[in-house]
């Protein structure tokens, strides 16, 4: 597939490394890049029909950002996150949209603005109903990918309705490596998508009526959940490699295919 055809009109005006570098925040993005994987510029190259030099300005964009590093040799691969790491960026879209929904909160709000942002918040249920029709316990990884979706559009307009380019900036930078980072989970199940609909919905009402203090602490409390599930999630993958690597032949993989974080 060549570049020209990955984007829109506008985009291809942009130049060949910031189009290049939006391609690869894509591929973090959807999973098809994970942490520990390496990052090949001839196989980026090939696949968006360029030369080599805009793949490497943009690596080193990324590398700047803590996304890439050298691995073995001239190799570049998605860095791995520590724990601590994903303590560091939660508190740090805590701060930040804690403050970004106590503004709003202060602001007078179009009602427009609230039924949108309400909108996005009873997505989940359509979800939730999916998931009761399915019979299933969980979401499939179709439907996880939905959720995600929904749940970033939800976040990213309530922080748009702060009006600040920079916090929205740093927040969806912070969520994007959350993303690449986060270790592979099950699908939600209903008594989640219900809590999660419950903690939108509220911080909606807390907007709509103009109460700060209740938005905050809701939106806190949101964050500090989703926080703890995603350690939780990276525990039992530590748990599960240290095992696996222990006892290579009770796996029907080779040790050396470590799952990914990511």
């Amino acid at each position: 597939m060549a570049l020209a055809a990955t984007y829109s009109l506008d985009a291809k005006r942009s130049p060949i490394w910031e189009r290049v570098y939006a391609h690869v925040h894509q591929k973090l993005a959807t999973g098809e890049l994970r942490g520990g994987q390496t990052v090949s510029e001839l196989s980026l190259a090939k696949e968006l029909g360029i030369s080599r030099t805009p793949i490497r300005e943009a690596l080193s964009r990324l590398a700047s950002e803590g996304i890439v590093e050298h691995a073995s040799g001239r190799r570049l691969a998605i860095v791995r996150l520590t724990r601590q790491d994903i303590v560091d960026l939660y508190e740090l879209r805590e701060a930040l949209e804690v403050y970004a929904v106590s503004k709003v909160a202060r602001q007078l709000m179009q009602r427009a603005e609230i039924d949108r942002l309400q909108k996005l918040a009873d997505s989940v249920l359509q979800l939730k109903d999916e998931l009761n029709q399915s019979g299933k316990a969980e979401l499939d990884e179709e439907k996880m990918h939905r959720f995600v979706v929904n749940d970033l559009a939800f976040h990213t307009m309530l922080i748009q309705m702060a009006r600040n380019a920079r916090i929205l900036k740093t927040v969806n930078e912070t969520r994007l490596l959350i993303r690449v980072f986060s270790i592979e989970r099950h699908g939600h199940n209903e008594g989640l998508l219900e809590h999660i609909h419950r903690s939108h919905s509220e911080v909606v009402q807390a907007v709509a009526e103009g109460d700060p203090e209740r938005a905050k602490r809701v939106i806190s409390e949101h964050i500090q959940r989703s926080l703890q599930e995603r350690l939780n999630d990276y525990d039992h993958w530590e748990i599960e490699t240290s095992v696996r690597w222990s006892f290579p032949y009770f796996f029907a993989i080779s040790p050396f295919q470590k799952k990914s974080v990511g």
